[in-house]
């Protein structure tokens, strides 16, 4: 895929959220080792936030020509979400032309297990990014995981539904080349399954 944008850079910009527990960081690693392996310049900002159970985690990762691993508001390509209401909170990086891959299974924060506030319907979470992007796609990873021998495997799911999308720069193949790099030998066969579900789950769905 020939990388091109209307920006100062010349960059394919990905922010990944969800919450701590999740696999976030070894997603980001695969992915940007599969970048790399691909023959693209890669950038990827700290992990920020808390990475036990329920702390927000996001990472940001641009595939291509940038100086900088942040990404401006509103200029993310691509935003991959483990967990809808993380989606919702980060809506700020999206335009309208972000293409979203979002995780339908709540995991309860606890700024909202100790409040008067409940967690929002997700139906009304996913309405609201309808409202303001073009393109989404939504998933269970967390059962498509479970069904495929690990619920640890959920962040591979993921992998696989973002491989899918259209405009998605790094093949599939070199994917899970990276994914045979930096996991455990007695995992992969599950973590692949999870992978092609994922995958399927998005190939085989219509932009919602």
């Amino acid at each position: 895929m020939i990388l091109k944008r209307d920006k100062e850079n010349d960059s394919y910009n990905i922010y990944i959220s969800g919450v701590g527990g999740q696999g976030i960081i070894k997603f980001s690693i695969i992915l940007g080792e599969a970048a790399i392996n691909s023959g693209y310049n890669v950038v990827m900002s700290e992990i920020h936030g808390m990475a036990q159970r329920g702390g927000v985690v996001f990472t940001e990762l641009k595939i291509g020509n940038s100086n900088s691993s942040i990404i401006p508001e509103g200029e993310s390509d691509l935003l991959i979400s483990f967990e809808p209401l993380e989606a919702l909170r980060v809506m700020n990086k999206a335009n309208k032309n972000t293409v979203f891959v979002v995780n339908t299974s709540p995991i309860m924060p606890f700024n909202i297990v100790n409040s008067e506030y409940p967690y929002p319907d997700v139906k009304m979470i996913v309405d609201e990014i309808k409202s303001n992007s073009n393109t989404l796609f939504t998933l269970n990873a967390e059962k498509i995981a479970e069904e495929s021998g690990n619920i640890l495997s959920m962040n591979m799911v993921m992998l696989g539904a973002a491989a899918a999308i259209k405009e998605f720069p790094i093949k599939k193949e070199d994917l899970i080349n990276a994914m045979n790099e930096n996991l455990p030998l007695k995992t992969l066969e599950i973590n692949k399954k999870a992978f092609e579900r994922g995958y399927n789950s998005v190939k085989s769905s219509s932009s919602q």
